[in-house]
């Protein structure tokens, strides 16, 4: 299905298209012929900025996780042949508490269609009527409409493609390692508040890796959001872990 065929989502992606060239065109100045993979990078940095306070919900719903943990876990003990109350006590905890277990998951909800416009910015040649001129913009001589998988499968790819795409995907996986081992789930810490959830947290932590492998399939303007996001996550959770410890409690 061509996304352009539904009328209200061609007219989100004419006013991103709209947004974005307006930031370059404002940025051509400083960056000249890269204006519009800054637009890309400023246009993050605002998403980002904007979702401080879903990030700010994320740090205190991680402290309420583990100041819950021992009562969590008495739950499950005393009711874990029956699944249905064990859940309807677990949402009754956290109600009680005025805390969410789904309150970390608000950054990532809302980043994934932001994603889908980048994406689609830089896939279709023409947008409302008009060329797109989005396409034509490069990064070190790279488009930014240009994925690494396409260009190895069009036969397209460059040194500058390899250089440009490496960085990116180089700096995607020193980030996620940083994050894996900086929030790495301690032994009897918060992670126990559920059987496996300190197996959870880990393999939670490897898929971090996940964010290169998409980088690979998406255009360079996707990846650039994708590299910019990844890196921000990481310095506002170090910020709001120190702003809101977590400090596992007492069973």
């Amino acid at each position: 299905m061509d996304l352009l065929s539904f009328p209200p989502l061609a007219a989100v992606l004419d006013a991103a298209y709209t947004l974005l060239m307006g930031l370059a065109d404002l940025l051509q100045p400083l960056a000249g012929s890269a204006s519009a993979a800054l637009a890309v990078i400023v246009l993050t940095l605002l998403v980002r900025t904007i979702l401080i306070p879903a990030g700010i919900a994320q740090a205190r719903a991680e402290q309420a996780r583990a100041r819950l943990a021992p009562k969590l876990q008495a739950l499950q003990r005393r009711y874990k042949n029956d699944r249905e109350r064990m859940s309807r006590e677990t949402m009754k905890l956290y109600a009680d508490e005025k805390s969410s277990p789904l309150a970390g998951c608000v950054p990532v909800l809302i980043q994934a269609p932001i994603v889908g416009v980048v994406y689609a910015l830089f896939l279709y040649p023409v947008i409302a009527g008009h060329t797109n001129a989005l396409l034509e913009d490069q990064l070190l001589g790279v488009p930014l409409g240009a994925s690494l998988v396409g260009t190895i499968a069009g036969g397209t790819a460059t040194a500058s493609t390899a250089l440009v795409f490496g960085i990116l995907l180089l700096a995607i996986v020193v980030v996620a390692e940083v994050t894996r081992r900086v929030f790495r789930p301690v032994d009897g810490g918060a992670t126990d508040a559920a059987p496996g959830a300190e197996t959870v947290a880990r393999m939670a932590g490897f898929l971090q890796f996940g964010t290169a492998v998409v980088a690979i399939f998406v255009p360079l303007a996707a990846a650039l959001y994708l590299v910019v996001t990844v890196a921000w996550t990481l310095v506002q959770r170090i910020v709001l872990r120190r702003r809101f410890p977590v400090v596992p409690a007492d069973g």
